[in-house]
């Protein structure tokens, strides 16, 4: 089993920054990929970004150039940085975990709330 403890999130205006943390507990030899996904109310669940365990990212076309993945070298603690937030980035924001074969992991959720 993979624990997703995830942090940050909150309200901030249009064009600022926020930074979400997300550290996986477990049998964490079993991950191959993680990611934040995100659900506005009304919507379907989407990927935002992702990163393998090669270091290779992934980011929905929205976010691309605003948003940054990252990981720790030999750990699967994973941060989102955005900038430039706009209203339409507002959501729930999941943090993910494939292996493979194995059931993926989802952390609680945390809000992020873009508005004036």
């Amino acid at each position: 089993q993979v624990q997703l403890v995830e942090s940050g999130g909150g309200l901030v205006q249009p064009g600022g920054s926020l930074r979400l943390s997300c550290a996986a507990s477990g049998i964490i030899s079993t991950i191959n990929a993680m990611g934040w996904y995100r659900q506005a109310p009304g919507r379907q669940r989407e990927l935002v970004a992702s990163v393998t365990i090669r270091g290779a990212t992934n980011y929905a076309e929205s976010v691309r150039g605003r948003f940054t993945i990252s990981r720790d070298n030999g750990k699967w603690t994973v941060v989102l940085q955005m900038n430039s937030l706009k209203p339409e980035d507002t959501g729930v924001y999941y943090c993910n975990a494939k292996r493979g074969w194995l059931p993926e992991s989802w952390g609680q959720g945390t809000q992020v709330t873009v508005s004036s």
